[in-house]
């Protein structure tokens, strides 16, 4: 396999770049994608240790009549201008720990390693974009984040939450209501001795006096943490049109640590620690009444990233998430761990996408399972104190969702791509069009290569052939598109079975496989 460098740097293209199409953009699909994510991994003799701390690289893409234009350009906060005036790493990351400038003299050192102690959290916001009010940010999961021009991704203010919120760490996800208002969740840490999880809410529009939306935020619910200096880490939250829904996870965060993490020469990473011995709670809260409701829902020890949906059915409150047995997912992403497993059939804890189920009245004898929906395997058990255990039914177990990785302008045939699914009941296929700055039309992978011949062997009439990798040049994830009457008079689970037998030994190194089989017309 081929293997993808996620440590080399990646360059910007500020200016519109014209994608080529395969495929047909409806002329009525107007407006701009914008995503985010690291995309400089060194400076000078320095590198950054993990994935993730990678300095932003915002992209967007444009559609307009049919057609695509991409753009790219690096978040030019504090964090980005500091690091490139000392052409080294000088502001740390929640992987990679910055310390003083080995050329300073001691007295120097001293003086700044003390300023180091309780340092500053980076702005170097490389998670997501979220929209408050008017305005787009860019945003990680500290108290800063960064306003953006949608359109040229200018840099623009630096936002801190701290002058509107008392709230140290900010989820990377936000939710918004028909109104446009945003929701988001942050973490209060011992204020006036306690620490507490925070839900609140930014106003949709512009205020008439041009200041920050933020200042226009407010509380809509706290819930208190179970300890005092370890809250429980999270990077999303669910809501539906009556529900937020909140899950308060063993994997957290010490605070004690973090804030001596520079005098032990350590990450903050290493302060964040899976607790499986613990139990996982799932808050759920009245958006009307702006309070937990009085179930206490709760399921074993998980580590959970995202959410997935969220929605409620006949007095049940449906919850689907992405959920691991421990934080090895992050252990996975540190630069020499991804360079030692690329190829590699060692694999991190695989995920499951688990469906939890509250229902919303608590009504039933101890023993008994409240879950009423008939769909469903997953199960609300009431106990005999009161508390409603929870069991998810698993929809799909390690399936790989591997990140896809924007390198326009990487080694020969790396390409980006987005791919866009008509899912209107018509829709046959996906329309896909990809980014060409790095790859023409005619050139392959070496996987798709080895790939395609498999193929070719294992299905000699097949009419129409295609094999695109899609983890972007990796070879993580690939999308197969084959036309055969090796196919004719089989259903189709059974033409995606004898592609991923006729795979088999490939499909061992892949993360994930995505198959489209049809039967050449007569």
């Amino acid at each position: 396999m081929m293997q993808y460098d996620y440590s080399k740097n990646k360059d910007e293209h500020p200016e519109p770049i014209k994608a080529e199409v395969k495929g047909l953009i409806p002329e009525w699909l107007q407006g701009t994608l914008i995503r985010n994510g690291p995309g400089l991994f060194s400076l000078g003799e320095t590198k950054y240790n993990h994935w993730f701390d990678g300095m932003a690289l915002l992209h967007s893409f444009t559609f307009k009549k049919g057609e695509v234009t991409y753009r790219s350009r690096y978040l030019r906060g504090d964090t980005y201008n500091s690091n490139m005036q000392a052409n080294r790493i000088v502001v740390s990351e929640m992987g990679t720990m910055a310390y003083p400038d080995p050329c300073k003299n001691i007295f120097s050192k001293v003086i700044t390693f003390l300023s180091h102690t309780i340092p500053d959290f980076t702005d170097n916001c490389a998670n997501n974009i979220i929209k408050y009010g008017n305005d787009y940010h860019a945003t990680s999961e500290t108290n800063y984040i960064r306003k953006i021009d949608p359109v040229t991704l200018e840099t623009q203010d630096k936002v801190d939450y701290l002058k509107y919120l008392p709230v140290s760490i900010v989820a990377s996800h936000t939710h918004y209501d028909k109104e446009g208002n945003s929701y988001s969740m942050g973490t209060c840490i011992a204020e006036k001795g306690k620490s507490k999880y925070m839900l609140f809410k930014v106003p949709g529009g512009s205020r008439s006096d041009g200041s920050p939306p933020l200042k226009s935020a407010e509380a809509v619910c706290t819930l208190p943490c179970r300890s005092l200096l370890t809250p429980s880490y999270y990077h999303s939250f669910g809501m539906t049109d009556n529900y937020f829904v909140f899950i308060e996870q063993p994997l957290k965060l010490d605070i004690l640590r973090m804030a001596t993490a520079y005098l032990r020469r350590v990450s903050w990473a290493s302060c964040m620690k899976f607790h499986p011995e613990d139990s996982t709670l799932i808050h759920l809260i009245d958006r009307k009444t702006k309070k937990e409701v009085g179930i206490k829902f709760y399921t074993g020890a998980m580590a959970v990233y995202h959410q997935v949906n969220a929605f409620e059915d006949d007095g049940h409150v449906v919850f689907d998430v992405i959920c691991y047995d421990d934080n090895s997912l992050y252990e996975m992403f540190y630069l020499d761990k991804l360079k030692e497993q690329m190829g590699a059939d060692t694999m991190y804890c695989k995920p499951k996408c688990k469906r939890f189920v509250m229902p919303l009245s608590d009504m039933g004898e101890t023993g008994e399972d409240l879950v009423k929906l008939k769909y469903t395997t997953a199960s609300a058990v009431k106990e005999k104190d009161g508390k409603v255990l929870c069991q998810g039914e698993v929809l799909c177990d390690g399936v790989e969702l591997p990140r896809i990785n924007y390198n326009f302008n990487g080694r020969k045939y790396r390409y980006s791509y987005m791919c866009c699914v008509d899912i209107s009941p018509v829709a046959k296929k996906p329309q896909v069009f990809r980014n060409i700055i790095a790859r023409s039309s005619s050139s392959l992978t070496d996987g798709e290569m080895r790939i395609k011949e498999v193929l070719k062997e294992k299905f000699p009439h097949a009419s129409s052939l295609k094999v695109v990798d899609i983890s972007g040049g990796c070879g993580a994830m690939y999308e197969i598109h084959i036309e055969s009457d090796e196919f004719r008079g089989k259903r189709t689970v059974q033409q995606h079975q004898l592609v991923n037998q006729a795979l088999k030994d490939e499909i061992k190194a892949m993360h994930g496989l995505r198959i489209f089989t049809d039967v050449p017309r007569k």
